[in-house]
């Protein structure tokens, strides 16, 4: 452990003492997260503010529209990228640092059909059924999970005949609302949100894309990285992974 992380990680422990802090004097923690966690994040962020007595305030987006937020200085504290390669340039650029750098999830790309539309589909070729109009994805020019469903299409050979076919959202968890609320009869999104009731789903083989391992780093410039460090450490703790577990994620250790 370097010195820098030692200190970071001492300033963690000494916040996990549980504080009987005032709402109005409470520490405030910034976290930008990709949309992929809106469901696990919130268990996980409610059960870390009575433990640490704390407020934290939570940005969900696509990682590479908040990844470039943070380049262009928006005032976070902690960066929970869908991809690791966003955390990785950020670091390189000097925006995070790099001591706080962790993987905390891989995650698993599903295929999902809306209940209204009738029967899950059973692969991507089925995505080819005149009855399948419109096929809601993220947008992969800045959405890890679309960048994924491209490059599945693209290996199972229907890209070009889906193409026509397809709904970009702005985030994987729009994609899934897509889905939900019939406006597009099937889609590609992250398994850790597909359990809803009006979306049934199949997995999609995770050879088809580059894997999605998920890191997380403290931003630079944040006023508050001990309790970065402790949200990261919660979120990657015997508390945190029965949650990400239970959301479908794979965990460090399991990839």
């Amino acid at each position: 452990m370097t010195a820098a992380l030692g200190r970071l990680a001492l300033g963690a422990a000494l916040l996990a003492v549980p504080v009987a802090a005032r709402p109005q004097d409470a520490p405030t923690l910034t976290v930008f997260a990709a949309s992929d966690l809106i469901f696990a994040f919130r268990e996980l962020v409610p059960r870390f503010e009575r433990t640490y007595g704390t407020r934290l305030t939570l940005v969900l987006g696509s990682t590479g529209n908040l990844a470039r937020q943070i380049e262009h200085g928006a005032p976070a504290d902690v960066f929970f990228a869908a991809d690791e390669g966003f955390i990785d340039r950020l670091l390189a650029q000097g925006a995070l640092v790099a001591a706080t750098r962790a993987l905390y999830a891989q995650g698993r790309l599903v295929l999902a059909t809306s209940r209204q539309h009738g029967p899950k589909l059973p692969d991507l070729h089925a995505l080819l059924h005149p009855g399948i109009r419109r096929v809601a994805i993220a947008n992969p020019a800045h959405a890890p999970y679309g960048r994924a469903a491209e490059e599945a299409l693209r290996r199972v050979g229907v890209w070009e005949a889906v193409r026509p076919k397809l709904v970009y959202a702005d985030t994987i968890r729009h994609a899934l609302q897509y889905i939900q609320s019939g406006a597009a009869e099937a889609g590609l999104v992250a398994l850790s949100i597909a359990g809803v009731p009006e979306v049934d789903w199949t997995p999609v083989d995770p050879t088809l894309h580059p894997p999605l391992n998920q890191a997380v780093a403290v931003v630079r410039g944040s006023a508050r990285p001990e309790l970065g460090v402790a949200f990261i450490q919660f979120v990657n703790g015997a508390e945190g992974r029965v949650v990400m577990k239970r959301y479908g994620f794979l965990l460090p250790g399991e990839f």
